[in-house]
């Protein structure tokens, strides 16, 4: 590999201070030795250039809407070391909520010279303009479990969000399957939500055309927050007059939120709540009685997929539609989103989670440590450790 060479401009001046040789014409030698010092400098700077661009190391930046959630900080490290072991350099950003920030961040990374940026939205259509930005300045784009709308992304990666609400409605209705439901949402700025909704709605709507159930609450929470998910159930049993008799949440930051209120009004543990993402309290709140379950979004499977992926787009320079497991998304087409078209796509499976299986599948698997998730139960009635 090219190595640079530096000069200490500096000290080499002084040096050259000392020296008073005329040359011919009246010229001094130091005069002449100090342009050729800067000959040499300049030559050091191109040839520093020219390193920097026969180093074929893979440079990939990460742009994360949050660390609020959490899993994306788990996600952070675990594609920092993916990217070492493959031999590629990782750089990551966090938006803090903030759109424009996200894209200014992303802007930043295209002028570091990254080759691919994989990009946790936090408003998919706002990142519609750093993924066309990106584009146009040769670097591709891959949308990591949200999707954002534009047939300029390399690829979107994702959990199948619709069976995620499916998983969730069935879940509930396990244990309850009449009543007062509420439907507390996750953020509107974030497809998955909408996603998860959606399969929601598939499970419960032949229920609710019956009669059996009745929405008598359908609310949404930005940035996904469980302090607002708190007021909104707080809310919603106030005007309620806590005659609510199931919550199907979005996942388990809502979820765990909503059951703060619930428990302040003495019905925790007994209205079913829903969750998502297998967090360590979702999990220990399950086991506990709070939450009733929560679909296991492994995202041990998709940190590496997105890190492998990255590498692969820049070396091979592959197209994932060329790919035989990555299937094809056709995005929407309406007057918002003018760059509709196909995307490679994959979709990752996700598990139904609740106290018959969170110790097999969550614990025994690794995905959350067994001290964290027993920590509430007597040391005698625990399971044995894995």
């Amino acid at each position: 590999m090219l190595r640079s060479i530096t000069i200490d401009l500096e000290s080499e001046v002084a040096m050259l201070k000392c020296i008073d040789i005329q040359g011919e014409g009246g010229m001094s030698m130091r005069k002449v030795l100090l342009v050729l010092l800067m000959v040499l400098v300049l030559a050091g700077n191109l040839f520093a250039a020219g390193a920097k661009e026969s180093d074929d190391t893979v440079k990939i930046g990460v742009s994360f809407a949050d660390f609020a959630t959490e899993r994306w900080p788990r996600e952070a490290e675990m594609m920092t070391e993916l990217a070492k072991e493959r031999g590629a350099e990782l750089i990551y950003q966090v938006a803090n909520h903030d759109p424009k920030l996200q894209n200014d961040q992303i802007e930043n990374m295209i002028l570091q010279g990254v080759d691919v940026i994989i990009i946790i939205a936090q408003d998919g259509s706002a990142a519609v303009t750093a993924v066309e930005e990106a584009e146009k300045s040769g670097v591709k784009t891959i949308a990591y479990d949200r999707l954002i709308p534009s047939n300029k992304l390399s690829a979107y990666l994702t959990f199948d969000n619709v069976e995620i609400g499916r998983a969730q409605a069935r879940g509930i209705l396990k244990v309850k399957d009449s009543g007062n439901f509420m439907l507390l949402g996750g953020s509107l700025d974030d497809n998955c939500a909408v996603l998860v909704r959606e399969g929601q709605m598939e499970v419960l709507q032949p229920y609710i055309d019956k009669g059996q159930i009745k929405v008598v609450v359908d609310q949404w929470v930005q940035n996904w927050d469980p302090a607002e998910a708190t007021k909104i159930m707080e809310n919603a049993l106030t005007a309620q007059q806590n005659r609510i008799d199931a919550v199907v949440s979005s996942n388990d930051g809502t979820a765990l939120g909503a059951l703060q209120a619930l428990e302040a009004q003495g019905l925790g543990g007994i209205v079913p709540l829903s969750g998502q993402d297998a967090t360590a309290a979702g999990c220990q709140s399950i086991v506990d009685g709070g939450l009733t379950m929560t679909v296991f979004n492994d995202v041990r499977l998709l940190a590496p997929m997105a890190v492998d992926l990255a590498i692969d787009l820049v070396q091979n320079g592959a197209m994932v539609k060329e790919l035989k497991e990555y299937s094809l998304y056709e995005l929407t087409v309406d007057e918002t989103y003018r760059n509709a078209g196909n995307v490679g796509c994959y979709f990752i499976p996700v598990v139904e989670i609740d106290k018959s299986n969170v110790y097999e599948e969550i614990v025994v698997s690794g995905y959350q440590p067994y001290d964290e998730v027993y920590r509430n139960v007597p040391v005698a009635d625990r399971p044995p450790r894995p």
